[in-house]
């Protein structure tokens, strides 16, 4: 069990408990607690009712044809959005550490649960409870690694903190979702963030160490919605990578674990409001997805910046260009490789004439969609029926991956009224 002693501090780091042992896994924290056997429901990765937690959470679920929902789920509003002034040391410009921020600050909750960075680490993920504002600025920028966040939700509880946030990643959100109405707090904010490709911190290690000869000084990297990945020093220089560019073929073929690569929720859908980049062309991105959503976006007030979303380019080239080559691909990552005088072109072309704005987005959730499909037929076909929604088929249907036999629950006779 993890320590309940009341934290003196505004970051308290609890020592988590032992992870139970999990088949396609990535430590939420839940098998952590004492409530490890409610993993069997709360779980992603084992049989995800999207529809039945939407209704749960934001009154109803996604609908297809009502805008970009059939993309990114649930949808109140959309923005494209900076804070003004940006925050000292932000990955963006800090909305999301600004709206847990404002939480605290309001008194709207007694905690923040997040993550830090480990003393001696800066890319490792460290689940923390952060009591006071002034805290929040230690849980800026990007972490890399498993991190069970939902191990925190025993010892917040145990300190007496009745009304808390939540910042998390997808598969850390669902499993909170499944289990909230048992967890007896009075009022819990979900600040999701987007995530798909996540690996260990050791293997992210092997990662910057093929990007630089002096990897231990990268002190900043973000993937951006120009195709390029920038990287920051520790001596102030800066670098830009294309994405084409990326040594992606020389990662191992287990870099990204088959959770990673099968994730059916790129959005977060079942977060009171989103905050990434992908939709944001240059910018960060939105998604108010309920009432709750709206009030937390409402306490920044003249303090972040809304503009109207960009939708450039197209995507159906791109996406099915990295369909036929995942679908090639042995191990599972693409690994065909273009030519460096082709990746140069390429390299200019896509940040100028490739998808930006929502289209960016409409692109990697459905490659992301698609990617989830071939990973599971190819290493856990059995997973599929009970592990693929019906959003990620409806959204792979047409580039031409459709169900196979047994690849998808017939839910028809539950549907059929009764005689």
């Amino acid at each position: 069990m993890p320590d309940t002693h009341h934290p003196t501090t505004p970051i308290w780091t609890p020592t988590p408990g032992k992870a139970a042992h999990r088949n396609l896994c990535t430590d939420c924290g839940l098998s952590r607690t004492d409530m490890a056997g409610d993993c069997g429901k709360a779980c992603q990765f084992i049989k995800p009712d999207y529809p039945g937690l939407e209704a749960q959470v934001h009154g109803r679920s996604a609908q297809a044809d009502r805008g970009e929902e059939r993309f990114f789920g649930v949808v109140r509003t959309m923005h494209r959005a900076r804070l003004e002034p940006a925050l000292p040391g932000a990955q963006w410009t800090g909305l999301t550490t600004r709206l847990a921020e404002r939480l605290l600050e309001t008194g709207a909750v007694d905690a923040v649960l997040t993550m830090v960075a480990d003393k001696t680490d800066r890319w490792k993920p460290v689940p923390a409870i952060i009591t006071e504002a002034s805290g929040m600025a230690a849980a800026r920028g990007m972490r890399m690694g498993y991190a069970p966040l939902l191990s925190l939700l025993e010892p917040a509880r145990a300190a007496g903190h009745r009304r808390i946030a939540v910042i998390g990643i997808p598969c850390q959100v669902y499993a909170l979702r499944a289990i909230e109405a048992e967890l007896g707090f009075d009022a819990i904010h979900v600040i999701g963030t987007p995530c798909s490709d996540n690996t260990t911190t050791e293997r992210f290690h092997e990662f910057l160490a093929l990007l630089s000869d002096t990897p231990d000084s990268i002190s900043y990297l973000e993937f951006r919605a120009d195709y390029h990945v920038e990287l920051r020093f520790e001596d102030g220089g800066r670098r830009e990578i294309p994405f084409l560019r990326l040594p992606i073929a020389d990662l191992p073929p287990d870099f990204f674990p088959v959770t990673c690569r099968t994730c059916v929720d790129y959005t977060n859908r079942l977060a009171d409001i989103t905050v990434g980049y992908m939709g944001g062309d240059g910018e960060q991105w939105l998604i108010v997805r309920n009432e709750r959503g709206q009030a937390l976006l409402e306490r920044l007030g003249d303090e972040v910046i809304l503009s109207a979303l960009t939708d450039k380019g197209a995507r159906k080239g791109s996406v099915t260009g990295f369909i036929e080559n995942t679908r090639l691909a042995a191990g599972g990552l693409p690994l065909r490789r273009m030519p460096d005088w082709l990746r140069g072109v390429m390299a200019w072309v896509m940040p100028r004439f490739g998808p930006r704005g929502l289209e960016f987005a409409r692109t990697r959730v459905e490659m992301k969609a698609a990617e989830t499909v071939l990973h599971l037929r190819r290493s856990h076909p059995r997973r599929m029926r009970n592990m693929i929604p019906d959003h990620v088929w409806a959204l792979v249907a047409p580039y031409g991956l459709r169900p196979e036999p047994g690849e998808h629950e017939d839910t028809s006779k539950e549907k059929r009224p009764p005689d």
